[in-house]
This record gives structure tokens, sequence and C-alpha cells, in this order.
């Protein structure tokens, strides 16, 4: 009895353990571990809503080697601002204040606080770039609005339309590889296709070029239509952009632009000088369209009927030579099939003994003239 009531008591025990003495529940006892330790950091949740947000302006630098994207300061405390909603991702915390939110993310390890490298303004700028390419770790790893920056250690996690284009890109390549062995409409659809888009690259370079180097020397402003046109990272709003931000640079004195108004006239002479004539270049248009000709009639039972034509007839060696002497001369006067009205090699020969025969009377008589 005694046995069976101390067993009793053990199991209330037991029981009682997850109670706390006023009646009420832990809340953290009655959740099951392994729930708790599926359920995701409610920070983790919102530097990954805050990073996918657009309204948040952030750019790619280089920090100790590694690409990293970050945002500004002042820029974090705007966002919030603005967009007040994303704080409910931080349930019981989402009272807390821009610095307190930070410096948690920084704990976390979700955010690191980071400084540019170069410190110092450039020759010919009139302040420090808004944007630096290159950045370290500051050494104090909390919160501040003013000239401070702050990159994402996560990874980002990709969309399913970046997996599917990566994928895309082994099918892209055999497709590449697979172009000579299309149908000839392909073919010019393709080249033209290409030779289009080639085109409008190198004449919206140019015009760039054009429009830069004539305000420069006119105006003596640098203005870059379509700035972001040969960004690494830009969005396609950033690189679609046609009118630049404004000039922050000090404006180049007459005589440099003198100079290079001088450089422009000089190339432009040379130029036209060592400009190819209408010969040449009928000559080079003539070479580069039989190289596409090739190209684009080239196809594999052509070559296939090419290289069985090349290929040399073997002859067993070991085999008696049964050949008579008739035949032998009838082989030599009769033209190979599919060879109508050409040489035998007799014939050749015999050619080059008369001519060689009239060379030696010529020089004979030449001789006896002199």
């Amino acid at each position: 009895m005694k046995k069976s009531g101390g067993g009793a008591d053990k199991k209330r025990v037991r029981r009682s353990s997850g109670a706390v003495p006023n009646g009420t529940r832990d809340p953290n006892t009655d959740t099951p571990p392994r729930r708790q330790a599926a359920k995701k950091d409610v920070f983790q949740l919102f530097a990954e809503k805050v990073r996918d947000h657009k309204g948040l302006v952030s750019r790619w630098a280089v920090l100790q080697e590694t690409r990293v994207e970050y945002f500004r300061g002042k820029d974090f405390v705007g966002f919030l601002k603005n967009h007040p909603e994303i704080k409910d991702i931080l349930e019981s915390n989402k009272n807390l204040e821009v610095e307190e939110i930070v410096d948690t993310l920084l704990s976390k390890n979700l955010l690191v606080r980071c400084d540019r490298v170069v410190k110092t303004v450039r020759p010919g700028k009139k302040k420090l770039s808004t944007w630096p390419a290159h950045l370290e770790i500051f050494p104090d790893q909390v919160f501040s609005e003013n000239d401070s920056f702050f990159a994402w250690t996560f990874v980002k996690q990709r969309p399913l339309w970046q997996t599917l284009l990566s994928l895309s890109w082994p099918v892209l390549t055999l497709a590449i590889c697979l172009f000579p062995v299309y149908p000839h409409g392909c073919k010019l659809l393709i080249l033209y296709s290409c030779a289009g888009l080639l085109l409008l690259i190198f004449s919206l370079l140019s015009l760039r070029a054009t429009v830069f180097g004539a305000l420069y020397i006119i105006l003596g402003k640098r203005v870059w239509l379509f700035p972001n046109i040969l960004a690494e990272e830009a969005t396609l709003g950033e690189l679609f952009r046609l009118w630049p931000n404004k000039d922050e640079e000090e404006r180049p004195k007459w005589t440099t632009r003198l100079f290079y108004a001088l450089l422009a006239v000089l190339v432009i002479l040379l130029l036209r000088h060592h400009a190819p004539d209408e010969a040449a270049r009928a000559r080079y248009q003539k070479r580069m369209s039989n190289i596409i000709d090739d190209v684009l009639e080239w196809s594999p039972s052509l070559a296939l009927s090419g290289m069985m034509e090349k290929q040399p007839t073997v002859v067993n060696a070991t085999e008696p030579n049964d050949f008579t002497d008739s035949g032998q001369t009838d082989s030599r006067k009769v033209p190979p099939a599919g060879d109508e009205g050409g040489e035998t090699i007799l014939e050749q020969h015999e050619d080059e003994e008369i001519k060689n025969t009239e060379d030696a009377a010529d020089q004979h008589q030449h001789q006896d003239h002199i």
C-alpha cells in the first residue's frame, strides 16, 4: 500500500511540475520544444521583408572581397516612417524605436555596420561619393543615422524565375552550338536579329559619346545619356533611365576643353585620311559575304558528301595485279566517271613536255638572234 501511494505522489509531482504556484501556466512550457525550434525568429522575418521591399534604397559594394547589398542609416529611418506597417512583423517588439531595432539586428548578425574605404575627397570632386563602391567593417557596431552604412549578412532567397533562368543557360548553350545544323530560314532570322541588336548597342554607345563630348567641349558639363546602361547592378527602371543625376564635379577649365576639342578634330582627320577606298571596301565586303554565305549554306549532308568525295580509294597490295598493258593504256586515256572533259595524267604529262620543248626552242632562237 505504501508503495502504491508513493507512486501516486510521484505522478502528482510530475504532472504539477509544469504549473506555476499561482495557478497559471507558463506559455513557454505549453509549446512543444519541436514547434519552438521550427518557429522562425521575428527579426529574421522582419529583415527579409525589409530587404525585399522596394521602398528602401540600396546599392551593391565590395566588402572584404565580397559583394554585399547595403543601405544608409538615414534611408532606413525614413523608410520606417513611411512604412510603419512593416513593424507589425515584430509582434510584441513593434513599439521599439529605430535605433533599438537596428541594434537588435546587429546583435543577431543580420546586419553589419560598414564605413567607406576612401574617406578623402578625390581631385575634381566637391564631396564624398553618396554610394561608395568599397566598404570596410566599422569598429563600433551600433546604429547611427549620420553617414553610416549597413550591409545585409544573410543570403537572400532567390525567386523562382531566377532559378528557372539559371537552368535555361545550358539549353541556350546547346542551342548556340547547334546553330550550323539549323534550317536556312532560321539561320537568317538569327543572323539579322543579332546584327540588329549589335547595331542598336553600338549606335546607342556612339550617341552617348557624341552628346557627352559636344556638351563637355561647348558647355563644360558632363552629361551621360542612359547613365546606368553599363552598370553591373541596376534595376530595370534604373537601367533605362534617360537623364542622369546632377553633375557634382567641378566645371572643367577652358584650356582642358580646348585641348580635347583639338584632339577630337585631329582624330577625325586621321580617320578620314586613312579611310579605305571604294575598291578596298568592296573587297572586304566580298570577303565577309563569302564567309557568311559559307556559314549559312553549310549543312551536314553537304559536309558528309564532300568528305566521301575527298576520301581516296584504298587498293589492297596483297591482291595480284591482273591488269594488262592494254587495260593500263585504256585507264590512262579514259577519264574517270563523273569527270567529263577532264584531262588524264598521260595527257597532262605530254602537255608539259611540249611546253618545255617550246620554251627551250624559244631560248635557243633568242640566243642565235643575239
